[in-house]
């Protein structure tokens, strides 16, 4: 992040501050920041050098905003979430029942002068808006017990995975658990960047209306993902990310030459219900599909059946799971075997803890593609690398950084990954790159999966032990995972 960034991200938190002391949640405030930037940036696209057509009516544009102060201001700014929210298509999703939140028509005012208009947002070359939210996540992270960013997963990684996936202008990217839009921005920045030049007509058509797909349970995230998108180019008509709906319910019927995601790491499934007394309730939840291998609660393996099903033949997919679904018993074995066998699971990347806002996450990337199937397993090794071991990585003192993916990218090869070469060896018992066949892998008791063979230095050197708060964090989230565990099997009795 630049000088100049970090300045104006340090004011958007200065004004996260005030509007909390006036009852308003730093997530609402994001929501806020986002109607505001897109109506900011809106205005600046019709502008030199971009001179786009307008995107929203010059009754409801920045300008009009920019006129008012006082009640007026208010009342303006609600008729332009109201109004706005009645569009079609991707404008009408971001501003779809858009609330007004901030009660002082002054703090509106300033907000509006201060921060959002003094500054020419899209001609900015990092992007601002994910560093404010970044940080606002953080932030609502630290207000409540379980955070309400810990899934948020690290644009670091994002990149790492996108850049060893290489998508394609031909391809169609689709991210189940798309939460503000990550995995497809990053896919979509991919290919500008590498291919901008050699695009034709039809190429450009499809990256800006039928290249990203994506499903957002949360509707408040899925806007923030929706108003990213249009500013990126990203223009569809229908909406190309479905709001507010669970992708796990059935299957959508649409294939994808490419699945990036990271799924929301609970472990059961549930649905929300209202009971006789008018309360909401969630309700363990198992999903009844013809697509999947087997029926279970665990909303991760519930996930990755649902991502096989979204490839196309010879689509290529990678997704974060946490360890469980590596070496749980049951469905999640059964799950195991049939993805061996139908699918060509080639790579399986080791996270370090302390990446996500939820600390003590232990989590892997699956990286696999779709075949045509056969009487012989389709995956014939898997390349496991090793980040975990011995890595120790926070969100403030030690940082993940895209320099620490590097090596991870050089070993998986992107050019040619039929192409590799191991680093561990006998004689280099050090080696975070190891490959294991597949009659090994079947050989495992319960195709285990959860595979790991550096010495871990922590056990042996007490010197070497990672934070007490990140210990202390893998032990709940280890017991919490046994307790989930216990429950699920008095439930099945």
């Amino acid at each position: 992040m630049s000088y100049d960034t970090s300045q104006i991200v340090n004011k958007a938190w200065n004004y996260a501050h005030v509007l909390r002391d006036d009852g308003l949640s730093y997530m609402a405030y994001t929501e806020q920041i986002t109607f505001l930037l897109f109506l900011k940036m809106a205005d600046e696209l019709t502008r030199p050098p971009y001179n786009r057509p307008a995107i929203v009516p010059a009754k409801y544009s920045w300008a009009s905003l920019l006129k008012l102060d006082g009640d007026a201001l208010e009342i303006h700014y609600r008729a332009i979430l109201e109004e706005l929210g009645r569009k079609p298509g991707m404008l009408g999703e971001i501003f779809k029942k858009a609330r007004m939140e901030i009660q002082n028509p002054s703090t509106l005012k300033r907000l509006i002068v201060d921060l959002i208009d003094a500054e020419q947002w899209t001609r900015m070359d990092s992007d601002v808006k994910g560093d404010i939210y970044e940080g606002l996540l953080a932030r609502s992270a630290a207000e409540s017990p379980k955070g309400a960013g810990q899934y948020f997963t690290p644009r670091e990684l994002i990149k790492a995975i996108v850049d060893v996936m290489q998508p394609t202008p031909e391809d169609t990217v689709c991210d189940p658990a798309a939460g503000t839009g990550g995995f497809l921005l990053a896919a979509h920045k991919y290919v500008v960047d590498h291919h901008a030049k050699t695009l034709d007509p039809d190429q450009k058509k499809h990256l800006k209306k039928h290249f990203a797909i994506g499903w957002e349970l949360v509707a408040a995230t899925a806007r923030l993902c929706i108003m990213n998108m249009y500013l990126h180019g990203i223009d569809a008509d229908p909406c190309p990310i479905r709001s507010g709906v669970d992708s796990l319910a059935s299957d959508p019927g649409e294939r994808f030459t490419m699945v990036l995601t990271n799924p929301p790491f609970g472990k059961k499934s549930s649905i929300a219900i209202v009971n006789d007394e008018g309360d909401l309730e969630k309700e363990d939840h198992s999903y009844e599909r013809q697509d999947f291998w087997t029926t279970t609660k665990n909303k991760q393996l519930n996930f990755l059946q649902h991502v096989k099903t979204l490839l196309k033949i010879n689509g290529r997919a990678s997704v974060v799971v946490p360890d469980n679904v590596l070496f749980e018993g049951g469905a999640g074995e059964t799950v195991r075997r049939h993805l061996l066998k139908q699918f060509d699971v080639h790579t399986l990347l080791r996270l370090p803890t302390g990446i996500f806002y939820a600390q003590g996450v232990k989590a892997n990337v699956l990286f696999f593609d779709r075949r045509t199937g056969g009487e012989q397993a389709q995956t014939k090794a898997i390349w496991f690398y090793d980040l975990r071991t011995n890595v120790n990585f926070t969100l403030k003192q030690n940082p993940l950084t895209e320099a620490d993916l590097d090596g991870f990218i050089a070993a998986y090869n992107p050019a040619n990954r039929h192409e590799r070469t191991p680093t561990w060896s006998p004689a280099t018992p050090d080696g975070r790159w190891r490959v294991y066949g597949i009659d090994e892998l079947l050989s495992r008791d319960k195709v285990n999966l959860d595979i790991f063979w550096l010495r871990d230095e922590s056990l042996e050197d007490s010197a070497n032990l990672p934070a007490p708060d990140l210990i202390a964090a893998e032990i709940v989230e280890d017991l919490r995972a046994a307790l989930e565990q216990f429950e699920a099997i008095l439930g099945e009795k």
